[in-house]
């Protein structure tokens, strides 16, 4: 069937219809053209130490040598990475890659059940661990397929003495690191002395070879693997780079990664994309400490800056973030959950640069659509499909439904998975016969191409027959002054099967619930106004901190 594209003609100037998949066989291929063109230029940067491409290029290559010389992995096997963003993260990722082996991301905040349960089900041997999570893999070991623990501090890469001042701060002063013994570890820094032994053989990478099982799910359900193969990233990188390189300068642009590298947003968008341009990105390793975070800012001449929407609300909400230096900021970008209006206009009120949404999926590695750069102000849409994209929304019956309706949105491309590691069943119901990932969004499209998320299927309130979505409900909450943070939910009752129930964390102390009801009345129609105000100091959020309505939803008020 033929598809329109409407988005084609509102795409902005420089940016191609399609993009091309083959120029990098593979991830180390980019990374190999990077170092080639800026070996001498700095790459990454946390804590004070920064690295050059070459850097990351001797020390990659030599944990990849390794894991293949000294523990005798076997192309495809899994390794496992279990850490917040510090110079560890890119050199072991890319070790990993350029050997032919497959990066399993892990949340360093798992608990130990869900630890276990990622180990189990991808079959990793070998798991890489900051010393500040290695109780929870200790008590998760038993009957997982690891065979190999290697270890690190986090002030293991940035040199004598500063490095020993971090890791003993980090355990006695501040008692984040929690004692733990496991027979056999390696120190990462010993792993890399190790590898220079050995010679890194050629590793003929396949485009279609797995680069990363990025687990997802873990909100709704048992978390699944996404297989995202090296053609997969690639391809992403590509896309991403087309729509947002036409104003970067390769080898000049410094990119804020506060998003945690094992999250799909930040891998590619911040990885991949930045290092294709030469770029520095400045990790971040805690930007839960709002106020460090913007002191860190103040010492940094950054151009770009991805994130969530709770991040750039807590910056906003931080003092001393409107004394940040902008002079240098380009792009924004803001993905991984809806934009609210009261953010974006606030943002660019404070910086000078719109806060540009984008929308992506696990599954699509991750981007889908973004808004045009050239944008000024906020429209509510995730954007335009991006070069080599294909999106449309389908009914229940699977018909795709024309401009304006409601319906499933539906993608496909270049970067969408191969499917679900080891679970054909739940990748044949997520990818259609005929390519369409269904992302479980539902969405609309307007007669320009920009697409526009109403809610996600299962988040979705029905008062009374009426569909309720709740990022409307958020977005005119959110407009108030008094309004740190909104999740609207659904709660049962008995006349009208559900009402919405809004929860607020307060930014004005004196915010009452009369007060949100009748700002709620003056902005929704009756059955969209809440019926229930709950406060709350704090929403439960993932580590990436999108707010998880599922458990607004079913546990008590507190």
């Amino acid at each position: 069937m033929t598809i329109e594209r409407p988005w084609l003609q509102h795409y902005q100037a420089g940016v191609p219809e399609q993009i091309d998949v083959d120029q990098f066989r593979s991830i180390p291929a980019v990374l190999q053209g990077a170092i080639d063109s800026f070996r001498d230029r700095p790459a990454f940067s946390n804590l004070g130490r920064t690295i050059t491409y070459g850097e990351v290029d001797e020390l990659s290559r030599q944990f990849a040598a390794y894991l293949l010389g000294e523990l005798k992995l076997k192309k495809g096997d899994r390794v496992a990475i279990m850490m917040p963003n510090c110079l560890q993260y890119p050199i072991a990722t890319f070790g990993i890659l350029r050997a032919g082996l497959t990066v399993v991301n892990v949340n360093p905040m798992y608990t130990v059940r869900e630890l276990k349960h990622q180990l189990v089900d991808s079959g990793a041997s070998v798991i890489l661990v900051l010393d500040n999570f290695g109780d929870t893999v200790q008590k998760s070991l038993a009957d997982t397929p690891i065979r190999q623990v290697v270890t690190t501090g986090l002030g293991d890469m940035l040199g004598f003495p500063k490095g020993a001042i971090v890791n003993f701060v980090l355990k006695y002063v501040k008692k984040m690191v929690p004692d733990y013994s496991i027979q056999g570890t390696v120190r990462f820094r010993d792993a890399l002395k190790a590898g220079q032994a050995h010679s890194l053989p050629e590793v003929s990478i396949d485009p279609g070879d797995i680069a990363f099982l990025q687990y997802t799910g873990g909100t709704t359900g048992v978390a699944k693997g996404a297989m995202l193969t090296h053609r997969n990233m690639v391809a992403n990188m590509q896309q991403a780079a087309a729509w947002i390189g036409t104003g970067l300068e390769p080898g000049r642009e410094t990119i804020i990664t506060a998003l945690p590298l094992y999250h799909i947003f930040a891998l590619t968008a911040n990885g991949l994309v930045f290092m294709k341009f030469g770029g520095l990105n400045h990790l971040i390793t805690n930007p839960r400490d709002m106020p460090g975070f913007v002191k860190e800012l103040k010492g940094v001449k950054f151009s770009a800056i991805t994130g969530v929407n709770t991040l750039f609300n807590g910056l906003l909400n931080t003092p001393g973030f409107d004394e940040v230096d902008f002079s240098h900021l380009k792009l924004t970008l803001g993905g991984g959950m809806a934009v609210q209006r009261a953010v974006a206009e606030r943002w660019k009120k404070t910086t000078g640069v719109p806060l540009i949404e984008a929308y992506g999926l696990t599954e699509t590695a991750p981007a889908a659509c973004i808004n045009p750069m050239d944008m000024s102000d906020y429209n509510g849409a995730i954007g335009l499909p991006i070069p080599s994209t294909d999106a449309c929304v389908k009914d229940e019956a699977g018909n795709m439904l024309p401009v304006g309706e409601v319906g499933e949105l539906c993608i496909k491309g270049p970067q969408v998975m191969k499917g679900y590691w080891q679970r054909p069943e739940e990748t044949a119901s997520a990818i259609d016969a005929d390519g369409w990932l269904h992302t479980g969004d539902m969405a609309k499209m307007d007669e320009s191409g920009f697409f526009y998320i109403v809610d996600r299927k299962k988040d979705m309130i029905l008062v009374s027959g009426f569909n309720v979505y709740p990022n409307e409900v958020e977005d005119v909450i959110a407009m108030m002054p008094g309004v740190l943070e909104v999740a609207a939910v659904g709660v049962p009752d008995e006349k009208s099967g559900e009402v919405v129930k809004v929860v607020i964390v307060k930014k004005d102390q004196g915010l009452t619930a009369d007060q949100v009801k009748a700002h709620a009345r003056e902005n929704l129609t009756g059955y969209k106004q809440p019926r229930i105000v709950e406060f709350r100091k704090e929403l439960p959020k993932t580590n990436v901190g999108k707010i998880l309505r599922r458990e607004l939803r079913d546990a008590p008020a507190g």
